[in-house]
């Protein structure tokens, strides 16, 4: 795996994040008949909140982004999205790790949306988000605090 940090986003970064994006889910997106290259990246614009975000950068360059958002009851993982030759490499797996664990340490329930049919579910699966509800283009997915160890390691964000 590449070395990877994270560092918070500034309004800056929209651009970068709202250009991901449209790469990322264009082919689930596609696949679903909802694809509109304009709409895709004005979606993150409009909902884009760097004092929630984070990006991740690999090399000192931007690789990804990944929000958590607080809510009433939970907290809501968006926008995480990595550079397709950066998936598969095992930073999106620790980058999701880091934020789970933050999550635990606080109690804190995660909830969280992905596209029908995109590979990223298993992901979400593997570190224990179960399907909560579904509509014919999201599979909305909730993750319940899990215990603390003596191992669980501190962020520093």
């Amino acid at each position: 795996m590449a070395d990877w940090e994270m560092r918070r986003a500034s309004a800056a970064d929209v651009e970068a994040v709202a250009e991901l994006r449209a790469v990322v889910l264009r082919a689930d997106l596609e696949r679903l008949g909802r694809y509109d290259d304009q709409r895709v990246r004005q979606r993150l614009r409009d909902g884009f909140a760097p004092a929630y975000t984070w990006v991740v950068e690999v090399g000192g360059a931007f690789a990804g982004c990944v929000a958590l958002r607080p809510d009433a009851d939970a907290h809501w993982l968006e926008h995480f999205y990595l550079a397709p030759h950066l998936q598969g490499s095992g930073i999106g797996t620790a980058v999701l790790r880091e934020l789970l664990d933050r999550c635990d340490r606080d109690g804190t329930l995660v909830r969280l949306n992905v596209l029908q049919g995109s590979p990223a579910r298993r992901l979400y699966e593997r570190h224990g988000f179960t399907a909560d509800a579904e509509d014919p283009v999201d599979v909305f997915m909730v993750r319940a605090p899990r215990a603390i160890t003596a191992e669980t390691p501190a962020l520093s964000m």
